[in-house]
């Protein structure tokens, strides 16, 4: 959790987002909320305060563009619980962000901001440089640098029920609006979308077809991603011992529904 000093010689206070990861080899999967600015209440005993620094003159600044990302984060979920942010891994994210201009696809420039990170000298900051597509409907969608392997070993890989990537992500989309969404995707990637690409978009009509009895919340919405494991029997053994339940995506893949997800639905993917 964020913590900024609202002035000069104050206590840093929490501000902005608290977040959490699931990381992977590759990727990661973010748990996101904004809070209440000042609130130290409610929060979990484990929470880290990070205090962010910032010289005086340009306080005002920092604090009103985390403002103004937190307000935008509890927009997107006062619209529903669920899937919000959809962030796409480039080896060369100015590259990537010259192709989309080019291309038609307005976006925000690349920026550059710090992630806290634990290390075995203490914590760190590890930069994350990103730009974000101005426009997207169904949430905060971008590009991100490549995560930087100098910080590798801070991460936490070996979960309990052994996923290792972050695989797919799934949008649904209006019936009779899948083209207009396939081609803006398209310009996204700079490439044609394909059954093996990282995004599947399929109609609210389709869902059922590919995942039994979930409703999308809205539309357009991200409603499922999914992670690759190697060992269904260890992910579904640890889904039972934590109550969770379980269904089968019509490609005979495990998902927990979004109901029991935190809004949507995660599936496993044998790898």
């Amino acid at each position: 959790m964020p913590a900024l000093a609202p002035r000069e010689g104050a206590e840093p206070e929490p501000f902005g987002a608290a977040n959490t990861h699931a990381d992977f080899s590759r990727s990661f999967l973010e748990l996101v909320t904004p809070v209440k600015p000042g609130s130290m209440a409610g929060l979990p005993p484990d929470a880290r305060i990070v205090p962010l620094q910032a010289p005086p003159e340009k306080l005002p600044l920092v604090m009103s563009r985390i403002e103004e990302t937190s307000a935008q984060l509890g927009g997107w979920r006062d619209r529903f619980e669920g899937l919000h942010i959809l962030m796409f891994s480039s080896p060369d994210v100015d590259a990537a962000g010259k192709r989309l201009a080019a291309a038609g696809v307005v976006h925000g420039g690349v920026n550059t901001v710090g992630r806290p990170v634990e290390t075995p000298d203490g914590m760190s900051t590890e930069p994350v440089r990103y730009l974000e597509i101005d426009g997207a409907p169904e949430g905060r969608v971008g590009v991100v640098a490549d995560l930087d392997p100098e910080f590798q070993h801070t991460r936490h890989l070996d979960h309990p029920n052994g996923p290792q990537n972050l695989v797919e992500a799934v949008l649904c989309a209006p019936d009779g609006q899948l083209p207009l969404v396939s081609e803006r995707y398209e310009r996204y990637l700079g490439r044609p979308i394909s059954p093996e690409g990282p995004v599947t978009l399929l109609t609210r009509t389709d869902l059922p077809d590919l995942l039994p009895d979930e409703e999308p919340p809205a539309l357009p919405a991200l409603v499922a991603c999914a992670v690759a494991a190697p060992d269904m029997a260890r992910v579904r053994a640890l889904l039972a011992e934590n109550g969770l339940p379980v269904r089968e995506t019509a490609r005979g893949e495990l998902f927990v529904p979004a109901k029991a997800s935190l809004g949507a639905a995660l599936i496993f993917r044998e790898s």
